[in-house]
């Protein structure tokens, strides 16, 4: 996503624009995956290609635009509904839209576990929002011996409002994880991984309104800049995290019948 690949830069119109195109256009999309109203397609890539492009969209009933986007932000409420996650947290601000964050997660065992530094931004535009990021390289935040760091090329999300008090989700991510996966884990993530990430954001919508009443519930820095309390970086400090720089692992030998029980609930 970075321009030229070299210079660390803070996304504009042009890219939320061109993300938003991504996610609305069908062109070249291949669709993988379409049941109780979640899809999923990918694009281009070989099935064998590690570093695929994958999209989802799910129709969300009784949860409006704004709320899911809320969702998407508020990092103290993740750790209730992301039971992938291990740890995340914000590291710093850039401007009132933009930031720099961790986050790592838990991938089906036996595969090692990722994590990520990226910065991301953030766009309300009338009734629809957009939240989009690619990896970066921090000096305080170099890739740690219990992951493997991987890079997100370009991952965001798309959240249209559908009439009143409903929306729509797109997902869209291009990840290289820095491994030779086997083939059985990209068949797996557009079959089973990414709609049950997307109906645990949707299910995730539906509770958050009562859960932040009772946490803080005029908090919301991503809304009101003025509350943010985050020490400022500087894009000078950040560099584009390039993939050839990290750890490449091969994980094709792993079996799909050690997967660990947890990685097969709905």
């Amino acid at each position: 996503m970075s321009r030229g690949g070299e210079m660390v830069y803070i996304p504009d119109d042009s890219d939320f624009s061109s993300f938003r195109d991504q996610c609305e256009s069908l062109e070249g999309w291949h669709c993988r995956y379409n049941k109780a109203g979640v899809t999923v397609w990918s694009q281009g890539q070989e099935e064998s290609c590690t570093v695929q492009k994958i999209k989802t969209r799910i129709s969300c009933k009784d949860v409006p635009a704004e709320t899911l986007y809320d969702v998407l932000h508020d990092t103290r409420y993740r750790k209730k509904w992301d039971s992938n996650m291990i740890e995340t947290y914000d590291i710093g601000r850039l401007t009132v839209n933009a930031d720099v964050g961790y986050y790592s997660w838990k991938c089906p065992s036996p595969l090692k576990n990722r994590d990520f530094v990226t910065l991301r931004s953030w766009l309300p535009l009338g009734n629809d929002y957009m939240i989009i990021n690619y990896s970066v390289k921090h000096p305080k935040y170099p890739p740690r011996k219990d992951f493997v760091r991987a890079v997100s090329l370009q991952t965001g999300y798309l959240i249209k409002a559908n009439g009143a008090g409903a929306c729509i989700l797109y997902y869209l991510t291009q990840v290289d994880p820095r491994g030779s996966l086997p083939k059985w884990v990209v068949n797996r993530v557009s079959q089973f991984v990414a709609p049950k990430a997307m109906k645990k954001i949707y299910k995730a919508g539906l509770k958050y309104p009562e859960w932040k009443r009772k946490h803080d519930p005029g908090y919301k820095p991503w809304v009101y800049p003025e509350q943010n309390t985050l020490p400022s970086v500087s894009l000078t400090e950040l560099s584009v995290q390039h993939a050839d720089s990290l750890e490449n692992i091969d994980e094709t030998g792993l079996a799909e019948d050690h997967l660990s029980t947890s990685d097969h609930e709905a």
